[in-house]
């Protein structure tokens, strides 16, 4: 099960105890789950994230203890409206979700019938319910038939542990291709929905295809499918409309840090003997301890990690530029602070520095700008006679 280099027989237990060290001795290791996979993969330089993250830190309980608590989570109505809409999607069998699987991504096959496959899932335990959910999926592909798997349980082994992923939906077509569903309840308007959420659906569902294509390694004739479907209500009712999201960019991302999160040893031999994450230290000694991993700040990470306020305000304390987006410090080059840059653009930077030079110019042409805009006669406007009302 475990995914470490074989160069010692007791490297996983001492990495184990390690990591353990790292969380605290009374503090269960937090599992990773497809958010918080999909946020790892969206900033793939966060060592500090990475290293957390695969040690299963509880990073809210870090956060509050640090004193930059964040907020996460759905409102109840949102839930509730959430909730009310998948049943809605997933009701009567599964047959509007199927419909709209084959009326978007296999319309050449048959289309389901009212006696299409919905398995029983349940099963004690994660561990369980995801051997439930690979026979499932094998009798399903064995049948070839069409074949809803509501709320499967499926498994990644990350950082040598396995990660429990539970998508909305699976799909299996009567080709034996997989397809992965996800159903929100954040509108599609005029068959559009909002970028960033749809980015969001679509870096959570290449977690889910990645587990997927592990179980279908195992499987003849079983494919997983690169485009996900992505349900959503309709303008503004109630009703479900689909688009499928092609995910092969987003997956090859997550697989590249899922390799990374592989390595969690390397980053974890770095730190200081004795560093612990413990929330029952004091808040200086977390603060040190969490400063010596290297972050990556950025401003998404606010709607992505328990600790980005805390974060943000160390970025801000250093003056870095990374506070200011990722956009702006990949055109800022070498020059790291906020400091450097208004240095630069006053002439002060390294003149053989193409950034330094080019900052340099567009202040100048500012400033150019706002002279000529001061020194222009402005227009007379004739005073507008009172209102006689």
């Amino acid at each position: 099960m475990s995914s470490y280099p074989p160069s010692s027989t007791t490297q996983p237990t001492t990495l184990r105890q390690r990591l353990a060290g790292l969380r605290g001795p009374a503090v269960q290791p937090r599992p990773l789950d497809a958010r918080a996979l999909a946020a790892l993969a969206a900033n793939p330089g966060c060592g500090r994230r990475a290293l957390l993250d695969g040690a299963g830190v509880d990073k809210n309980a870090l956060a509050t203890a640090l004193g930059s608590p964040a907020a996460f989570g759905q409102s109840q109505f949102a839930i509730v409206r959430g909730n009310s809409f998948e049943a809605k999607v997933k009701g009567d069998g599964g047959a509007e979700l199927l419909r709209l699987v084959h009326g978007h991504l296999d319309p050449a096959a048959e289309p389901p019938g009212a006696g299409a496959r919905v398995p029983d899932l349940t099963a004690a335990g994660p561990e369980g319910r995801a051997a439930r959910t690979a026979l499932a999926l094998r009798e399903a592909t064995a049948a070839r038939d069409w074949t809803l798997l509501d709320h499967p349980m499926l498994a990644l082994e990350v950082a040598g542990s396995p990660a429990y992923l539970e998508p909305d939906a699976v799909v299996v077509h009567p080709d034996g291709r997989w397809t992965v569903v996800e159903i929100k309840s954040f509108p599609m308007i005029d068959a559009a929905a909002d970028a960033a959420k749809v980015g969001a659906a679509a870096r959570q569902a290449a977690v889910y295809v990645l587990a997927l294509e592990r179980t279908a390694e195992k499987l003849a004739g079983a494919e997983v499918g690169h485009t996900v479907l992505l349900v959503c209500p309709k303008d503004f009712s109630n009703l479900p409309t689909a688009a499928p999201v092609d995910i092969r960019r987003e997956r090859a991302v997550t697989r590249r840090q899922l390799d990374r999160l592989t390595r969690v040893e390397e980053l974890a031999a770095a730190l200081p003997e004795g560093l612990t994450f413990d929330p029952e230290r004091t808040a200086e000694e977390l603060a040190e301890a969490v400063s010596a991993v290297d972050a990556a700040y950025a401003p998404e990470c606010l709607a992505a990690c328990e600790l980005a306020f805390h974060c943000r305000e160390r970025a801000r304390a250093a003056d870095e530029v990374t506070a200011l987006g990722r956009s702006v410090r990949g055109e800022l080059g070498a020059l790291t602070t906020v400091e450097e840059a208004l240095a630069a653009a006053s002439g002060a930077g390294c003149a053989e520095d193409p950034t330094a030079a080019a900052l340099h110019r567009a202040a100048r042409l500012r400033a150019e700008a706002l002279e000529l805009a001061a020194a222009r006669p402005r227009p007379h406007v004739p005073e507008s006679p009172e209102c006689p009302c």
